[in-house]
């Protein structure tokens, strides 16, 4: 790493940021089987493109990429890899291979005669998991899916009291098996939990051991793949009963193959990513666009933006690193359902004083017309130069950024691919960011100043 080229890179960045933001678009398409992409960021270039490029080059970051799939330590803070990708990868065997690890468990509950299947669990055990239900629900489905997060009683009370007289399973999600708002769940479950009933997905097994759970009931996974990475593992049990998951796997591997290959599509999708993580850069750090809402035109995906809004803001949301050029790290990121959200905080977006970007995932259906045609409307709005109108009260704001996905198919094979390349958007941002995308002190900090007052 050269510093004075880093620093040359910083100058010209500077010398951008001086400059009146263009109305000019930057064009980008990238087209596959699973999703298509379309930029509408105003004030971006390919000038622009090129100085992050050149960054990107001096920070050496392919040799991040190589590395974290290689399985090398790129956690550097608890000493570790990150092998959550080797859920997705083709030839997986072993710790990694979803379908030989959770097949027995789910005979065992389809055997069972269940009604309900309860999942108990938070963070990423909780928003992965319930983002997959709910996109692969159907209506024929044999059984209903539930998810308590605790600790709230009422929350716990109001799904368990009208299924008390069923057959229902139960599956507690813990990576460490210390979290207290599951722990309290398993408390107050009590003597209803049997070893006929019930299982635990943990990385800590030696726990779940002293908590009662039996050696057959216990699905392990390993200390390298973190909370918030966890979706492609057995932490996704649910989802996996019903439905063929491991055409989710597929998707994800899809994604992961064209970050690492040297073909012309590979190419084309690692500019993508660029794309993605160069923009967010220059936006938070250079146009005070801290803010990023993402929407998602599908009911299947009304809790996307939850999903996205832990892997990045978990992963992002750090201190910067004193030899980065970058002050500004993970934006704040909300967002859901998009028809909804047009009738909840779109008017803050359109003509409020916050600066944004906007990421809308959408998939056309001749079912819903509509929902295909706000996507499009509301990017169109959200991008377009401000045209002054003679009532000012019609004014927008306009010239916000926008990435605009287009899932080909509702399928989980696409959605695979969208998660998998989010995450590499993530890895790529942390990397040019030179911080750690892999730990959270700070979630750790404020459970412990919890217990204190809980004492």
């Amino acid at each position: 790493m050269n510093k004075k080229s880093i620093q040359k890179i910083h100058s010209s960045l500077k010398n951008l940021e001086k400059t009146q933001p263009t109305n000019k678009k930057f064009s980008f398409k990238f087209e596959s089987n699973f999703l298509n992409y379309q930029s509408h960021l105003r004030d971006f270039s390919s000038e622009h493109y090129k100085i992050f490029d050149q960054l990107y080059s001096e920070l050496d970051i392919r040799r991040s990429i190589d590395d974290l799939f290689a399985g090398r330590e790129v956690n550097n803070t608890e000493k570790r890899a990150a092998l959550h990708h080797q859920y997705r990868q083709d030839s997986t065997e072993g710790d990694f291979n979803f379908k030989k690890i959770t097949k027995p468990f789910i005979q065992m509950i389809n055997k069972g005669g269940f009604a309900n299947i309860i999942t108990f669990g938070i963070g990423g055990s909780y928003e992965g998991p319930k983002l997959l239900q709910e996109f692969t629900q159907k209506s024929s489905a044999k059984l209903n899916y539930y998810f308590i997060s605790g600790p709230d009683k009422d929350e716990f009370n109001s799904v368990m009291k009208p299924l008390a007289d069923k057959k229902n399973f139960y599956i507690f999600s813990s990576k460490s098996l210390s979290t207290d708002e599951t722990l309290t769940c398993l408390k107050w479950l009590g003597s209803k939990r049997t070893t006929k009933n019930s299982i635990v997905v943990t990385a800590n097994p030696k726990k779940a051991r002293s908590l009662g759970f039996l050696e057959n009931n216990i699905i392990p996974f390993l200390e390298t793949v973190g909370g918030r990475y966890s979706i492609w593992s057995p932490i996704s049990l649910s989802a996996a009963i019903e439905s063929n998951f491991s055409e989710f796997l597929k998707g994800g591997a899809a994604a992961d193959k064209m970050l690492l290959g040297d073909s012309r599509e590979d190419r084309k999708y690692q500019k993508l990513i660029k794309v993605l993580v160069f923009s967010d850069l220059w936006f938070s750090n250079f146009r005070n666009k801290k803010n990023r809402v993402v929407l998602s035109y599908s009911w299947k995906l009304r809790s996307l933006a939850n999903y996205i809004q832990q892997l990045e803001m978990e992963s992002l949301g750090k201190n910067p690193n004193l030899n980065s050029i970058f002050q500004e790290t993970g934006q704040s990121v909300f967002g859901g359902f998009g028809s909804t959200a047009q009738h909840s905080y779109f008017q803050l977006l359109h003509q409020g004083t916050s600066e944004f970007c906007a990421d809308i995932i959408y998939s056309k259906s001749s079912d819903s017309p509509l929902l295909s045609a706000q996507a499009q409307g509301q990017s169109s709005l959200f991008s377009s130069e401000i045209k002054i109108s003679k009532n000012p009260l019609e004014q927008t704001n306009s010239n916000s950024p926008v990435n605009l996905f287009h899932l080909n198919t509702l399928s989980l094979s696409s959605l695979g691919f969208l998660l998998a390349t989010w995450e590499h958007r993530v890895f790529l941002t942390a990397s040019m960011l030179q911080i750690n995308p892999f730990d959270q002190y700070g979630v750790a900090a404020g459970k412990a100043v919890a217990k204190k007052f809980l004492s």
